[in-house]
């Protein structure tokens, strides 16, 4: 027997319980201006300076609106 069962959970995560998968979103630090990739359950706060704000960067993707 492989010692197995049908109901241990299919994703890899780590201890905390982070999906390693996940895929990060950059941001820009608002203090330092530096690059930052957070995934999800991640604490917000810069790598570099520590400073908590931080400002989404925009997508790379065409998002088009119809205006009346």
């Amino acid at each position: 027997m492989s010692g197995y069962t049908a109901n241990q959970a299919t994703t890899a995560q780590d201890a905390s319980g982070i999906d390693i998968n996940a895929r990060a979103v950059n941001y820009t630090c608002g203090d330092c201006d530096g690059d930052v990739q957070l995934k999800r359950g991640e604490p917000i706060r810069c790598r570099n300076c520590g400073h908590r704000v931080l400002y989404k960067k925009r997508t790379n993707r065409m998002v088009q609106f119809e205006a009346r």
